[in-house]
């Protein structure tokens, strides 16, 4: 291992030791949320354990049951640390970004934003391997339980954070970098009926404010910041800030890193 995969596990390690903790503090103050707890936190071994139980359980119904729907999870997760990795930095970006987050444990128990991000990984995994079909059920059922609609080709990074999450749209070909930070009614759409190469690109640490709409295979610099409400046509240049429909650019982004900031203030 390089020390750089080192460091990544010894961080995930710290990130579940933290989430233990948290639920069996929780579980002491809370008796009547101590079998949730226990299900959902305390009786797994390992973050991807209990990623595995509370993804197939908000997403098993009656095609494909909460136990089966596991056994796809597991397989996604078999022999790669990549998943859990990119969970801890998911986690990492709610905690760190969210002043209503106190505790690492709340992503993984009650948010939707958190919950649909790690989902699309697993279908992101299948459309890889081939399992498309799969993959599109996952889609669905993602969009149907969570309100977030991420088709399984699109590649996202990782240091993700959905705010509310609430009718967050992904079209097939949008590429989407690390550290980026979207809320809620935010679409990266397509303009049209073409087949191609057809959604935006959004680089790193960019921020993109609630009801955006990001349309085109167009390219969005790293630390832009875009306003609430924008309708964004064209490429944009680096750590600027765009707002308006059509969004229009209106100065040079206060900070380097909006997506750590998380200022909506234009």
């Amino acid at each position: 291992m390089c020390n750089i995969e080192v460091a990544m596990v010894n961080r995930s390690a710290e990130i579940w030791e933290r989430i233990r903790k948290e639920g069996a503090d929780m579980a002491a103050r809370e008796p009547m949320l101590a079998s949730f707890l226990h299900a959902t936190i305390l009786n797994h071994s390992d973050l991807g354990s209990a990623l595995v139980f509370v993804l197939a359980n908000k997403l098993g119904g009656p095609v494909i049951s909460p136990m089966n729907l596991r056994d796809i999870f597991e397989f996604a997760y078999q022999g790669s640390n990549e998943l859990v990795d990119a969970a801890c930095m998911d986690i990492e970006a709610v905690v760190s970004r969210d002043p209503a987050i106190q505790l690492y444990s709340t992503p993984l128990l009650y948010l939707k934003g958190f919950h649909a991000i790690e989902a699309y990984r697993v279908a992101h995994r299948l459309w890889q391997l081939d399992r498309r079909e799969l993959a599109l059920f996952l889609q669905s059922q993602i969009s149907e339980v969570f309100n977030v609609d991420i088709h399984p080709a699109a590649v996202l990074g990782h240091g993700l954070m959905f705010d509310h999450a609430s009718g967050i749209v992904i079209g097939e070909t949008s590429v989407v970098g690390d550290n980026v930070s979207i809320l809620h009614n935010v679409t990266l759409g397509g303009t049209g009926k073409e087949v191609c190469d057809r959604h935006p690109k959004i680089a790193s640490d960019v921020m993109i404010g609630a009801g955006a709409k990001i349309l085109g295979n167009i390219h969005i610099g790293q630390g832009v910041k875009i306003g609430a409400g924008s309708v964004v046509l064209e490429d944009v240049p680096p750590h600027v800030t765009v707002v308006g429909v059509p969004a229009r650019i209106v100065g040079l982004c206060s900070d380097d890193h909006p997506a750590f900031d998380m200022d909506q203030r234009i």
